[in-house]
């Protein structure tokens, strides 16, 4: 009586955790998810310049969350100005690729928010002198990737911060780019998410110089489909199972983004 008791509870317990992270029918049948990404965001998602091999902590993340699923991830490679459409198409099931949620993307997509980060102005490190605050940016060019939320989330700062000196923002194609142009002295300051600034300086050691604090709060999501709530609240639970067995913790210790964790995962808290 008792083994059929156990048997009871054990098989209770294992139906209770299937149905807590269940799958759509259509996902679970092909056994895999197809994600999006674009390799080029260290230390998010990057290719090894050894290996050629796709890595980074969105890149480990997403091999967790697949396990944790029991599906395979079959990433797939695209630019930053499809990922909405792929969404909207279903050419793709998620997004996992340092994908800022913003609540103007709700309409297409709803977030899975695993990670929190904000801009961070930076300047080189042999200018340090020059800029002991923020605020001495102002009257400054500052350079940030124009296809983000940074040109006007330094324009409000700048607004609140420096008068009638405003910072000059200088429109970039990418962070990459706004650190070239720091490099060659075109602009006097750049602005990057914070969650890549410390992976950067280790690669350029004695090279930058962060000044102040992020200037604003965003969060990192998985987007999925608006309509795929089964998907969003299986990928929810996954991220908090990640998170619950040290998985997580373990990932941004690897990838020096400790800073930017989440106690626990979020849906659409996205401004």
């Amino acid at each position: 009586m008792k083994r059929l008791l156990f048997a009871a509870a054990l098989f209770g317990a294992v139906t209770v955790s299937a149905l807590a992270i269940e799958l759509p029918a259509d996902i679970a049948k092909r056994g895999s998810l197809k994600v999006a990404l674009v390799p080029n965001y260290p230390p998010m998602e990057f290719r090894d310049p050894a290996t050629n091999a796709l890595t980074g902590f969105d890149v480990e993340l997403g091999e967790a969350i697949g396990r944790k699923l029991g599906v395979k991830i079959e990433w797939q490679e695209t630019s930053f100005a499809e990922f909405m459409p792929s969404i909207s198409t279903g050419r793709v099931d998620a997004i996992l690729s340092g994908f800022t949620d913003y609540a103007s993307r709700h309409e297409i997509a709803s977030f899975v928010d695993y990670l929190r980060s904000g801009p961070q102005f930076f300047v080189q490190q042999s200018r340090k002198a020059e800029f002991k605050d923020a605020t001495a940016l102002c009257g400054k060019k500052v350079g940030a990737s124009r296809r983000t939320m940074f040109p006007a989330q330094i324009a409000a700062w700048s607004e609140k911060n420096c008068g009638s000196n405003p910072i000059q923002f200088v429109g970039t194609d990418g962070s990459a780019d706004a650190r070239t142009q720091l490099r060659q002295g075109r602009i006097d300051a750049a602005a990057q998410g914070n969650e890549t600034l410390p992976y950067i300086m280790d690669l350029e050691p004695g090279t930058y110089v962060p000044v102040g604090e992020p200037i604003a709060q965003q969060f990192t999501g998985i987007a999925l489909p608006v309509k795929e709530k089964a998907l969003q609240q299986a990928m929810l639970e996954a991220v908090d199972a990640l998170i619950a067995d040290g998985t997580y913790k373990t990932l941004l210790a690897k990838w020096k983004l400790t800073d930017n964790g989440l106690e626990k995962a979020t849906i659409n808290a996205g401004q």
